[in-house]
């Protein structure tokens, strides 16, 4: 699996944007997917991020890159708290929160609609979504939005932009780790 994956999927992430995204990708070789993982883990945990296999089928990886920093403040919003707590999780830890998904994700063929909470989208955009069934929705653009659609737009447009400007980053020769924002 290349860097140019996580350049592709993540740079929001790896920029500090963002709290996390997800990415599909194939493999041949399980055993050496996740040694790719704790690789790049080697290196984006030094600047607080973290790259996580939430599930494998039919020789494809669902691949979680995220910043358990933003995460843990993103779930100390009183209706993503509400939103977690309703589907049973322990918001105390994210990571026991991530493990947690995990689980959900292998109970559920579809994915648990709470995973918006995992990706920073605002809460009131994933209680909408979760409320109204993906209906009735303002825009859509990144997720589908049911609150403040300004904001969104603005928010989807500076992803689109740190994605740009990344993956030109990287074509010139920029290391994931050169790429990758320090936590603050």
């Amino acid at each position: 699996m290349s860097e140019e994956l996580l350049v592709k999927h993540c740079s929001p992430t790896l920029a500090g944007i963002k709290t996390g995204n997800l990415f599909t990708c194939e493999y041949n070789d399980e055993k050496k997917l996740r040694e790719c993982i704790r690789c790049w883990n080697r290196t984006l945990t030094k600047k607080g991020v973290r790259a996580v296999p939430l599930r494998f089928w039919e020789r494809r990886a669902l691949i979680y890159v995220y910043r358990p920093s933003r995460l843990d403040a993103d779930f100390r919003h009183g209706m993503s708290e509400q939103l977690l707590q309703e589907r049973g999780y322990c918001k105390e830890k994210p990571g026991n929160c991530v493990v947690h998904l995990i689980k959900r994700l292998h109970e559920y063929e579809m994915f648990p609609h709470e995973i918006g909470l995992f990706l920073g989208y605002p809460p009131e955009d994933v209680s909408g979504f979760i409320e109204n069934h993906a209906d009735g929705y303002k825009w859509v653009g990144s997720w589908k939005v049911y609150g403040n659609e300004e904001a969104a737009k603005k928010t989807c447009a500076r992803y689109k932009k740190c994605t740009e400007v990344y993956r030109n980053l990287f074509a010139e020769g920029k290391t994931i780790e050169q790429l990758t924002e320090a936590a603050r």
